[in-house]
């Protein structure tokens, strides 16, 4: 996902400042090292939780998938185990190398947009992939559920990061 608005056609802030993200418990968005000209179209926006968790992220029509969607598919593609690959796009165009089990055999064709952690800084461009589910793991540590895909392996992941956070969003189709 790469909206800078939401569905109703209202603005998602996009915070810049490193330093400010951290403290965040509003809405934003930012492009990985807030370069939208190299990384906008191939890898779209990383979201904190409370745009993704807004209800409103996803364009009419579509939703960001729950845990349950989530491990749906992941059950379906032979577990947590072999989903990974069978989701990331093949070959290292896109990835770093060796880019495990990258079959792509779902179409779903993973990108491994990085993370904005949870002080502000960038991570993992090229290496692995972090999408929000719209679960919440823990409210009062401020938590919530999240996928990852790494190039060095096959498997998918399962966790959950703080709200402040900022990963990929993908949507479903109601």
């Amino acid at each position: 996902l790469k909206t800078t608005r939401y569905n109703d056609n209202t603005d998602i802030p996009n915070v810049t400042d490193g330093t400010a993200w951290p403290t965040l418990t509003t809405a934003a968005y930012c492009w990985y090292n807030d370069d939208d000209v190299t990384n906008k179209t191939t890898y779209g926006a990383l979201y904190n939780w409370y745009a993704a968790s807004s209800g409103k992220l996803c364009p009419t029509g579509w939703h960001m998938p729950v845990d349950a969607e989530w491990n749906t598919l992941i059950t379906f593609l032979g577990g947590e185990g072999a989903a990974g690959g069978k989701l990331k796009e093949r070959g290292t165009t896109h990835w770093i190398a060796p880019n495990i089990s990258a079959t792509n055999a779902f179409g779903f064709t993973a990108l491994p947009g990085g993370v904005r952690l949870d002080n502000g800084s960038y991570s993992f461009i090229k290496e692995r992939g972090f999408w929000w589910s719209a679960s919440l793991a823990d409210l009062l540590l401020g938590t919530a559920a999240y996928y990852e895909i790494n190039s060095d392996t096959g498997q998918s992941f399962h966790s959950s990061f703080l709200n402040s956070f900022g990963l990929s969003v993908r949507c479903v189709k109601d």
